[in-house]
């Protein structure tokens, strides 16, 4: 499995018995969805390793206590402790309305409704503060923050992200 295929659920984070059962923080608002999981894959070495689940069940919340098959020891549990967790894509949960996955709206193009087309959305950055849209206009790289207030419909149908920019944010770029 490729990670780009995937995504991220959390990782393992601690031990929890001396028989390699292990904790792992779920990176998400809805931890009950993943309660009966059959596998996940583990990422071991920058490769996605299907590992095979005998029993889980959430644990304070935000964590998914999993016993995988063939792990019946702590010296088992180290070796992936703090190792990230995946699911293939086709296991999120399908979002409707103005709600989207950063993912989902890669090659989605961007409509202002004073502007109309503003460019193709290369991909997301959510390494600052404010996550920003990536939009490739011609040549011209655009940044536009991803804000509630802005965003006026994901058009998944058309593939189109429909904003109401403030005016000079994409003038400032051209």
């Amino acid at each position: 499995m490729r990670k780009e295929d995937c995504f991220y659920l959390g990782k393992i984070a601690k031990k929890f018995s001396f028989k390699g059962e292990v904790l792992a923080y779920l990176d998400t608002d809805e931890p009950e969805l993943y309660e009966n999981l059959e596998s996940v894959f583990v990422e071991c070495n920058k490769h996605l390793v299907p590992f095979f689940i005998e029993n889980c069940s959430l644990h304070k919340n935000d964590f998914l206590r999993i016993h995988f098959e063939d792990m019946n020891s702590e010296e088992d549990a180290d070796a992936i402790m703090g190792n990230a967790i995946y699911l293939p894509l086709n296991m999120l949960p399908k979002l409707t309305g103005n709600k989207f996955y950063f993912h989902e709206v890669i090659g989605f193009e961007v409509e202002d409704k004073r502007l109309g087309y503003v460019g193709e959305i290369q991909s997301i950055n959510d390494t600052t503060a404010q996550p920003l849209f990536e939009v490739l206009k011609g040549d011209t790289e655009i940044l536009i923050p991803m804000i509630d207030h802005f965003l006026i419909k994901i058009d998944r149908e058309n593939k189109k992200v429909i904003m109401d920019l403030p005016e000079g944010l994409i003038e400032m770029y051209l």
